[in-house]
């Protein structure tokens, strides 16, 4: 039988997801390393390149362990339900982790808990209400990339820093060049780190690829 190691049993790929995120969320998105990692772990540098090999490994490894958080959608439900559903949880996924966003960059989203738990079953109600395969794929990017916008533009959960901070840059600016920002500024503030803006996006997305009544 082969021997088992203490310091594999310590480093399983959920405990280097949630040790990671940790780094990341507590510390910024450049704290994260193998060293980091291992050192939080209490085990070796190469035992946590043995599971994820790379960064990008690491980053693929913290997503799909948040995409198994996504919601089953019941059987049944319509198809703007379900869609508004799996977006928003996955806004919600991704705005209490802004610094994996920063980290995955252009990176593809290809993960086997993502495409399982969320590509798959969008395109699958996509087609099974009447849309072709490249009409269901460009309506999920649209919500897709919306939802990676929103959940990344700020850090939703220090909302009154980025107010602070979006207060002093437009108070700076000067009233002739830009009339409208800065007569604006009370009723402009809220809506940078609103949660509501996200909402109502999503659901203009959904409403305009809704498809017909008989095809729900």
């Amino acid at each position: 039988m082969p021997r088992r190691s203490p310091a594999l049993d310590r480093a399983t790929p959920s405990a280097i997801a949630e040790a990671a995120l940790r780094i990341i969320d507590e510390d910024g998105p450049g704290a994260l390393s193998f060293r980091a990692l291992a050192d939080r772990l209490g085990v070796s540098h190469a035992t946590v390149q043995r599971r994820c090999t790379d960064l990008a490994g690491l980053l693929d490894l913290c997503t799909d362990h948040l995409a198994r958080r996504l919601p089953d959608v019941p059987p049944g439900t319509g198809w703007a339900e379900a869609a508004e559903i799996r977006f928003t949880a996955l806004y919600r996924l991704l705005v209490a982790h802004p610094g994996l966003l920063v980290l995955r960059g252009s990176r593809p989203w290809t993960g086997r808990e993502l495409l399982a738990r969320l590509v798959e079953p969008s395109l699958a109600d996509s087609t099974a209400a009447g849309m072709a395969p490249a009409e269901a794929m460009a309506v999920y990017r649209g919500m897709y990339l919306l939802t990676l916008g929103c959940a990344g533009f700020v850090d939703h959960r220090d909302p009154a820093a980025a107010t602070a901070a979006s207060r002093t840059a437009i108070a700076a600016l000067d009233p002739e060049e830009f009339p409208v920002l800065t007569a604006a500024l009370p009723e402009i503030l809220p809506v940078l780190t609103d949660h509501a803006v996200y909402a109502a996006a999503l659901r203009r997305l959904i409403d305009a690829a809704r498809p017909d009544t008989g095809r729900q």
